[in-house]
């Protein structure tokens, strides 16, 4: 289990950061690369449409559960 990281990132002109499991990190990454869009793409939009009392890094965690269920749900 790897330890949670701070990353920063520029989305929508602006400098933000989240903290992620390096687990989290590579299935955004692999999310953004099966999309064809740039990993700051795909975190502006999930921040874009989270819940404005959701920080960041659940939305992202939160993101990619809903991914990996729907990988396995019928």
């Amino acid at each position: 289990m790897s330890a949670v990281k701070k990353r920063s990132v520029t989305i929508r002109g602006h400098r933000t950061s989240f903290s992620l499991e390096q687990a989290f990190l590579d299935d955004l990454q692999a999310i953004a690369k099966n999309r064809d869009i740039a990993l700051a793409a795909l975190i502006a939009e999930i921040d874009a449409s989270r819940p404005r009392d959701t920080n960041l890094s659940s939305a992202l965690r939160l993101f990619v559960l809903d991914a990996a269920k729907r990988l396995v749900s019928p």
